[in-house]
């Protein structure tokens, strides 16, 4: 496993990173899902990304079971803050309410004293962005955070945080958490540059697409049995990219693939981690032995006539538009 500075800070993150969203307390049984964050420990990785939204704070749970035992010095843990996570109007958003009370109720599923890095999992249109950046200090300052960053900001988003944060004295942004795959690339446009002059990282999440850079979707046959397209707490997310238009164009990635000695997902891996903006890529996994095959990316080096030929194979289903990137303008 190779290892990433984060942002322009000192910490050093697993550039394959393990996530538990739609997995962990949904769609794998818990024993599962231990045996999945054991390989990736048992294959290098220390950075671990959850959020309390997911699976209804239950995916913090597990992972913080899953790590007991494990000696917490030598792990990254990144959680998430924004969506709802109770029935009331203050259990949403960026609030300095809800953000405090947030971070107390991870702490306690992840059974730990302090997150590495803490993330804003959207922007809140409805609370006063210097309120949601000096609770973020706050908690830096009483050592329950290291590390503060964002998922899903637009660069307009970033360049505010960035400005209040230097007017104000407060710790700057580390990182964004994207979207980013050979397929989905809009944050190329203006997020990377932003950010790569402002000493901001991207965590990039859905690096093989939701599994579609696999292969495994094949065009003009239903989705395999037990697939994230088949699971409805992922098949929304997957049903855009599974046109044949896109899983045609996807299959003829195979033989560059098999060129290099990859399997698809490797190549997928690989590929988001050639953009030097980019400090990690959260893997997903149901199984093991998805997670061994996907560390294997780590230290793949793809050069610029193999890059071309990937841009040439996909041309029109990579979707580029900046403006694809957007927070709801009303809390959830």
């Amino acid at each position: 496993m190779e290892f990433r500075h984060l942002g322009r800070s000192g910490l050093m993150v697993s550039e394959i990173s393990y996530g538990n969203w739609i997995t962990h307390g949904s769609q794998v049984e818990e024993d599962a899902a231990k045996e999945c964050v054991r390989a990736a420990l048992d294959e290098g990785i220390t950075t671990f990304d959850t959020a309390d939204v997911y699976a209804g704070t239950k995916a913090e749970e597990v992972l913080g079971r899953a790590l007991k035992g494990v000696r917490r010095e030598s792990l990254e843990i990144f959680t998430k803050v924004y969506w709802p996570t109770g029935p009331g109007p203050n259990d949403r958003g960026l609030s300095r309410k809800h953000i405090t009370e947030s971070i107390h109720g991870s702490l306690r599923r992840l059974q730990t004293d302090y997150v590495d890095l803490y993330q804003a999992h959207r922007f809140d249109h409805e609370t006063p962005l210097e309120e949601t950046l000096k609770t973020f200090d706050d908690l830096v300052r009483q050592g329950k955070v290291l590390y503060v960053g964002v998922s899903e900001w637009n660069a307009e988003q970033i360049a505010q945080a960035l400005k209040i944060a230097d007017e104000m004295g407060f710790d700057r942004l580390v990182s964004n958490q994207p979207q980013y795959s050979m397929l989905w690339r809009v944050i190329e446009a203006e997020v990377v540059p932003l950010c790569k002059n402002e000493g901001v990282s991207q965590i990039v999440w859905s690096p093989i697409a939701q599994g579609v850079l696999t292969g495994k979707y094949l065009p003009g046959q239903p989705p395999p049995a037990g697939s994230r397209a088949t699971d409805p707490s992922g098949g929304a997310f997957i049903s855009r990219m599974l046109g044949d238009d896109v899983l045609t164009r996807v299959q003829n990635l195979r033989p560059i693939a098999d060129e290099l000695g990859l399997t698809m997902a490797q190549l997928a891996v690989a590929w988001v981690l050639q953009n030097p903006n980019v400090a990690s890529a959260i893997i997903g996994a149901t199984r093991p032995e998805q997670v061994r095959d996907n560390v294997k990316a780590s230290g793949v080096k793809l050069d610029a006539e193999v890059l071309t030929r990937i841009d040439d194979v996909l041309g029109p289903v990579v979707e580029r538009d900046p403006a694809k990137t957007v927070s709801p303008p009303k809390r959830p």
